[in-house]
């Protein structure tokens, strides 16, 4: 089975469900099935071949989840790119996979088809552009279903570009079986069904939404996609989930927190919601125990996994400790992975002891475009996690975000998680700024609403009562909300480069 089949499959046992709904209009199963195939045949017009890669350079909408499923039945691969993305970077994209075609409306195509790409094939969600197809044309083509194609689930399926420590996008290669792997565990885990409704916060080029997606294909659910306008805007995303009754809603804790605090999410009323899944980042502990305490029938799930992975451990929270100051575990492995933590000197580490955490099993990545495939290997996750005795894992924070000064190792989610203890402090990140002997430790922290800012001195001691004494923060900075990344993560190269400016 490919992903394709998911929607093909629902389109004959849910013809007439609604299958996906954004501010373009819904689909029926039917009616995705049928545009599907249409645009299938318009992009084989266009020299789109199996093994082929396509680019995806659209806001969310119906149409572009129409054409993912086009590219998927030509045995081709999609490769969505961030709708925020500069043209530099969608080129550099479209050159390093060697992209066949490209589907993105005409104001896109204008500014990203010259130079060398001037004769890239183009499917427009608009008008025509030169060398290509415009969306009214799709009515000429058939909506009858695709020849079948190679059906090996191994077959490169997407392409999540992320974020390269070199600033060269890197291509996380999917397949078929590392996706589905997780989406039938998940859509179990959740208990599915065609009557739920899915809500889908993350953009398309960030792992969060093949849950959304395809869990719902998979048991012809319904998916309604969350605009990028009102992604990190609370009052509107409350109002979202009453008014389509999501049933399961999926996204980052930085979204659920402005929620809380800015739109009073935990006074309203959702009848309809029967679970939240949150992940992308550790889960302030004190915005948790108040969803946890008010809401507490609701299924609570933190997931784990980095594109490379997807999800691989799973934790549900139930009641949490009283004492609890740190956020809850991420979990043990799922969707058939295996997964371990390593020592620096190669050894596994054991119980109590820290160390990165290595995944392997069926939802591991095929590899990075370009480069050596993963050949099943094992995946490095970067994470440096602590294995609990009932065999869950507490997320230390990442390796790279692990910093020598004074003389000592620090991890920086250490002393992130100490400062979200502050009752006046709703979100914070730490840089190290300066170097060698001038180097500092400054957090630009971001307030409870109405609360006066804390003093220096009054951070320094509730450091001190948690913190030992080289890991006490210097400086502090206040900012109405922090620098984020696309997929909603704190952009930390962009908050050290604030910081050294101030």
């Amino acid at each position: 089975m490919q992903l394709q089949d998911l929607v093909i499959n629902s389109s004959k046992l849910y013809p007439n469900s609604i299958a996906v709904k954004a501010e373009d209009g819904s689909l029926t199963y039917s009616e995705l099935n049928g545009l599907a195939n249409r645009i299938a045949r318009a992009l084989t017009q266009l020299g789109v071949l199996e093994g082929d890669r396509v680019a995806l350079w659209l806001d969310k909408s119906v149409r572009t989840v129409a054409a993912m499923q086009a590219i998927l039945r030509l045995g081709a691969a999609y490769v969505p790119i961030d709708p925020q993305s500069p043209v530099m970077r969608v080129q550099a994209i479209m050159k390093n996979c060697q992209i066949k075609a490209l589907v993105t409306n005409y104001k896109r195509a204008e500014k990203v088809l010259v130079d060398d790409f001037c004769s890239l094939p183009s499917l427009s969600t608009t008008e025509k552009w030169q060398n290509g197809i415009g969306w009214k044309e799709l009515n000429s083509f058939s909506d009858e279903p695709i020849p079948s194609i190679n059906r090996d689930e191994n077959q490169l399926a997407y392409i999540l570009y992320t974020s390269g420590s070199t600033g060269i996008p890197k291509g996380v290669c999917i397949s078929h079986r590392n996706a589905l792997a997780f989406i039938e565990w998940a859509t179990e885990e959740m208990k599915l069904v065609n009557s739920d409704r899915l809500s889908n916060h993350a953009p398309f080029h960030f792992d969060l939404s093949v849950f959304d997606l395809y869990a719902a294909f998979l048991c012809g659910a319904s998916v309604n996609l969350i605009p990028e306008g009102i992604s990190y805007l609370p009052t509107k995303l409350v109002e979202f989930l009453q008014e389509h009754q999501i049933t399961v809603c999926y996204c980052v804790p930085s979204a659920l927190v402005l929620m809380i605090e800015h739109a009073k999410l935990l006074e309203q009323s959702l009848p309809s919601l029967r679970a939240i899944i949150f992940a992308g980042e550790p889960f302030a502990i004190k915005y948790l125990r108040r969803l946890r305490d008010s809401w507490p029938t609701l299924r609570l799930l933190n997931w784990y996994g980095p594109t490379e992975t997807n999800v691989c451990t799973s934790y549900e929270v139930f009641e949490i400790e009283k004492d609890r100051n740190v956020p809850v575990p991420i979990g043990k492995p799922c969707c058939g992975d295996e997964a371990w933590p390593m020592k620096i000197n190669g050894e596994i580490a054991q119980i109590e002891e820290e160390g990165e955490l290595i995944v392997s099993g069926p939802t591991v990545m095929l590899g990075y475009w370009g480069l050596a495939p993963q050949d099943n290997q094992p995946y490095a996750t970067g994470d440096i996690v602590r294995l609990q005795a009932d065999g869950n894992y507490i997320y230390i924070g990442r390796r790279d975000h692990m910093v020598k000064i004074r003389g000592h190792r620090i991890e920086l989610g250490d002393i992130e998680a100490a400062l979200l203890e502050h009752e006046k402090i709703k979100e914070v990140g730490v840089v190290v700024i300066g170097s060698g002997l001038e180097s500092r430790l400054a957090a630009c922290i971001t307030c409870v609403d109405n609360q006066k800012h804390p003093t220096l001195l009054e951070i320094k001691q509730h450091c001190a009562k948690r913190l030992p004494r080289y890991m006490i923060i210097d400086e502090i900075h206040f900012s109405d909300s922090q620098p984020r990344t696309s997929t909603g993560k704190i952009n930390r190269k962009e908050l050290k480069r604030m910081l050294e400016e101030s």
